[in-house]
């Protein structure tokens, strides 16, 4: 039984803990836009990315 004197404000702390992570993930603006990066790699590239274009252009 005096393990639960241990166990109980352990679990409070963490829930505690856990709770303030998501507040400060929704602040951050994590959960603003969850459909986009999904979609992203759906999408394709039709022009090279400029770097490659470049060293083409400079040979």
């Amino acid at each position: 039984m005096n393990i639960l004197l241990l166990l109980v404000p352990l679990s409070l702390m963490l829930l505690l803990l856990a709770i303030g992570a998501f507040v400060w993930a929704v602040k951050r603006g994590q959960f603003d836009d969850l459909d986009t990066p999904g979609l992203d790699i759906l999408v394709d590239d039709d022009e090279p990315p400029a770097s490659a274009q470049e060293e083409r252009d400079a040979d």
